[in-house]
């Protein structure tokens, strides 16, 4: 299944989800400018590196990325959820909200891998943060997807509580599955499971409050 859009339109002109994908943009840009060695350099200086832990790492780390289908997939996601999210905290707010989730994503990894000298870069916990907490504020609203069966194509609508569980659910079982492997890369799932629940946590305050339509 690959997501497409959300049925909920912008009540607001997402200003703040417009500037950090144009900022993660731009970073990514000038990733595949540089040559193996300097990029090698930039990663492992503004990347978070749990062995040689710095706070700064937690944001700057968030605005890396390995590759195309890393930062296009992170990319799409903060582009679907976040507007409407950013509705509901207001502008300055869901940035604080956002770095936020990054920190929270990025402690946890560094708690579960604590002598890991690979850095963690990446939007994903940012990105899962703001997952969660639409998982929480719009459970009814629906996510259209395109599936693709060998010779069957289509666009379907699909309860973002069930496509937002079910991504949840995978992150859990990978991160289970990796559990006690040697791996030298890979999915930080810990980031991701992390900045989703605390984004669920700020979605289960909102909601008590009553500031969500």
């Amino acid at each position: 299944m690959f997501p497409v859009s959300d049925v909920i339109p912008s009540r607001t002109t997402p200003f703040v989800t417009i500037a950090l994908i144009t900022a993660n943009t731009l970073a990514f840009g000038y990733e595949l400018w540089l040559d193996a060695p300097r990029l090698y350099a930039l990663t492992h200086t503004l990347g978070l590196v749990p062995a040689a832990f710095s706070w700064p790492s937690l944001v700057t780390s968030a605005f890396l990325h390995d590759g195309w289908i890393h930062f296009g997939g992170n990319m799409l996601y903060l582009w679907i959820f976040g507007d409407n999210v950013e509705d509901t905290l207001g502008h300055w707010p869901f940035l604080l909200f956002y770095l936020a989730a990054a920190g929270v994503g990025g402690l946890a990894h560094a708690g579960v891998n604590p002598e890991s000298a690979i850095p963690l870069i990446g939007a994903s916990g940012a990105v899962a943060g703001v997952m969660g907490t639409y998982f929480v504020l719009y459970p009814r609203s629906q996510i259209l997807t395109a599936v693709f069966l060998v010779l069957y194509r289509d666009v379907i609508e699909v309860p973002a509580i069930f496509f937002l569980g079910l991504w949840l659910l995978l992150q859990i079982a990978s991160g289970v599955a990796s559990m006690g492997v040697d791996a030298t890369g890979g999915v930080a799932f810990a980031t991701h499971v992390a900045g989703f629940l605390a984004g669920a946590l700020v979605g289960a305050v909102m909601r008590r409050r009553g500031r969500w339509d």
